[in-house]
């Protein structure tokens, strides 16, 4: 797993318990992630097909700092999967996984269209991590 962004818990992403509102928190992970498919896939076009189960792990509170990490999966013909972990960048707490996102390359009437990337490829331009 290799992690990429960082945020700052602010006041704004709280919930009523003042904890990290889950809803923030994956709209941060489908931002990341939906980013990673497109730098992987080099189109911009593509969407978010699935989110496996959440797990929420632990909560985090305004002030901490969470790391939003990824790990390849696998290429299908026309998209490309990953696993996602979040954690507190300090502690190294687990805040959520998702065992399995699905970004799908899509044609101008978003259809989804072949994105002609291979393993070797991605193995090649140092993409596996």
């Amino acid at each position: 797993m290799k992690f990429y962004s960082r945020k700052l818990i602010k006041p704004d992403a709280l919930n009523a318990n003042n904890t990290l509102f889950g809803g923030a928190l994956l709209n941060w992970i489908d931002e990341e992630a939906g980013i990673y498919a497109m730098t992987k896939l080099n189109t911009q076009k593509v969407v978010t097909k699935y989110i496996s189960e959440i797990n929420f792990v632990s909560s985090a509170k305004q002030g901490d700092v969470i790391e939003i990490g990824l790990k390849f999966l696998s290429i299908g013909r026309t998209s490309i999967s990953f696993k996602c972990e979040v954690r507190n960048v300090f502690s190294k707490k687990s805040i959520i996984e998702i065992e399995k996102i699905v970004f799908v390359k899509v044609d101008d009437n978003e259809r989804p269209t072949p994105h002609y990337v291979s393993l070797i490829d991605i193995e090649e331009n140092s993409i596996v991590i």
